[in-house]
């Protein structure tokens, strides 16, 4: 027996943070993604290898069906403890493809380097959502926590808006073409940024969120809908200038590229992973100059299948 599944890698556009309290978000699923293989195996255990994209080994280890099956508090956040505490939580909704087997031998493969953060945790999760045929919003809400927007992500090969109703998560597919692709970029910031910790501080700042999620709805509404690059540039301007106030951190434009002549917006977590750049000629050079060698064209990361 031999199976694969496979899931998207994903960027949030709009509404990072207040999706986590309702607000729309505007995500999209990229061309690099995760897959994960099944092969049968033996001894009650998981031989589980997991590759990065240059073929790397980034995590290898054996776990004995015994630690999935039994409850255990883990001190410390190691890949092998997390590892546990996701397929422990998929035993739990589905214990037959653990009590039904002899062993399985697990490989993964990322086709993009594991520090970009596009997703290699929520990529994760749904290949084994599938795996134990389940659902994978449960399953995240089980293990890490988290909006989910980035589930949706991996389970739709188009962008989708996405928020959060009584908890529930709704995907709505939604047609997002701007006629200006040619001017958007995607740089990484040469660090990943931790959510968990990111998400801790939004808390503790958060307030008047209804207000705020308002004008995070009608800026992403804009986003979608306009075709105008000054437009679109401007709505994502105002979102940094929302959220800047929220967090009280100063934005990535002002903290790092003061100088350079476009729109810069957060992705995510502020502080890491990648920015969306608005540019009316290639900025490659600029940001190479200041040390950002990662410059990717809209084209070369978005996956759209409308």
């Amino acid at each position: 027996m031999k199976k694969t599944f496979y899931s998207n890698g994903k960027l949030l556009i709009t509404g990072e943070y207040l999706v986590l309290d309702g607000a729309k978000a505007l995500a999209l699923p990229t061309k690099f993604g995760q897959n994960l293989i099944v092969e049968n195996g033996a001894n009650q255990e998981l031989k589980w290898t997991s590759y990065d994209a240059d073929e790397s080994i980034w995590f290898e280890g054996t776990i004995p069906f015994l630690a999935i099956t039994t409850v255990t508090t883990f001190e410390n956040e190691s890949v092998a403890n997390t590892l546990i505490t996701i397929l422990r939580e998929a035993y739990l909704l589905n214990p037959n493809l653990i009590l039904n087997s002899e062993g399985y031998s697990i490989t993964t493969h990322l086709s993009f380097p594991k520090k970009w953060g596009l997703g290699t945790s929520s990529t994760l999760i749904n290949n084994i959502a599938q795996w134990f045929e389940i659902d994978a919003f449960i399953l995240l809400k089980n293990s890490f926590g988290g909006s989910g927007y980035d589930i949706a992500c991996a389970q739709n090969d188009c962008p989708i808006v996405y928020h959060l109703e009584h908890g529930k998560p709704i995907v709505e597919k939604v047609i997002f073409k701007p006629t200006f692709t040619e001017n958007l970029y995607f740089v990484y910031l040469n660090q990943k940024q931790s959510s968990k910790n990111a998400i801790a501080a939004y808390n503790e700042k958060k307030n008047n969120l209804e207000t705020h999620k308002e004008v995070i709805n009608q800026l992403t509404e804009i986003v979608l809908k306009t075709n105008n690059i000054n437009t679109f540039a401007e709505a994502l301007e105002n979102h940094e200038t929302e959220l800047s106030s929220i967090l009280e951190t100063k934005t990535v434009k002002e903290s790092l590229f003061p100088d350079f002549n476009g729109t810069i917006k957060s992705l995510g977590a502020w502080g890491g992973d990648f920015v969306l750049v608005i540019s009316k000629d290639n900025p490659s050079s600029y940001f190479i100059s200041k040390g950002y060698e990662t410059v990717i064209p809209y084209s070369k990361m978005i996956l759209s299948r409308f």
